[in-house]
């Protein structure tokens, strides 16, 4: 078994997930998200069906707000997004369909680490981003 690298940045994926990972040994001893991670969340209470789920959703929001740096989306960031894009469009892959994640993983290069997720597939085929592949609970 590897050493959990010293920082990383969790993806939108893990923050959910967190508490119901089996292996959270693997995550690195600092973990970041971007500022990115917290917009995706924040989407979260605004579309909730119930009252319960935004509750819910809310709580989720907030507490990845307490327990995690959020690293701010700047312009080292936004030129990464640039490689970021023709990564995924060398790769056949289009950007657009799956901007958060991009955007996580220019935040991820801007900052030099790699990036913890339980869906690996998600950053496929962009040049330079080291994935930290963990395994999805329940499954």
């Amino acid at each position: 078994m590897t050493t959990p690298d010293t920082r990383g940045m969790l993806d939108t994926s893990t923050v959910i997930l967190l508490g119901r990972l089996t292996e959270s040994s693997a995550l690195p001893l600092d973990s970041v998200i971007s500022a990115i991670t917290l917009a995706e969340l924040s989407v979260g209470p605004h579309v909730a069906r119930t009252n319960k789920e935004r509750v819910a959703r809310q709580a989720h929001l907030q507490q990845a707000e307490s327990d995690f740096e959020a690293i701010p989306f700047g312009p080292e960031a936004a030129r990464a997004f640039g490689r970021v894009a023709a990564s995924l469009r060398a790769a056949g892959r289009k950007p657009a369909a799956r901007t958060y994640d991009a955007l996580i993983a220019a935040s991820a290069l801007a900052e030099n680490v790699p990036i913890y997720t339980c869906n690996p597939g998600d950053f496929e085929g962009i040049d330079g981003l080291e994935v930290r592949p963990l395994p999805y609970p329940d499954s």
